[in-house]
């Protein structure tokens, strides 16, 4: 666990990340981070939820028209 300061950036307050913790979630300088609610609290991911979602219901889709893309692919 690493204790993070909040930190005046310009008009903004912001939270530096350990090398390690950039390191863990593969992100550097520049890169967009996402921080979500959930039911334990709030993430930090380098992952976009709403992509997720879409491409969950892509699946979804695809599964449902299984036969039908079958048929496109000959």
């Amino acid at each position: 666990m690493h204790t993070l300061k909040l930190t005046q950036i310009g008009n903004s307050v912001g939270v530096i990340l350990p090398k390690e913790a950039l390191a863990k979630l593969r992100l550097e300088k520049g890169q967009t981070v996402f921080l979500t609610e959930t039911p334990e609290g709030l993430v930090l991911t380098p992952y976009d939820p709403s992509l997720e979602e879409q491409i969950e219901a892509g699946r979804a889709f695809m599964r449902d028209y299984r036969d039908t893309f079958h048929q496109l692919a000959k």
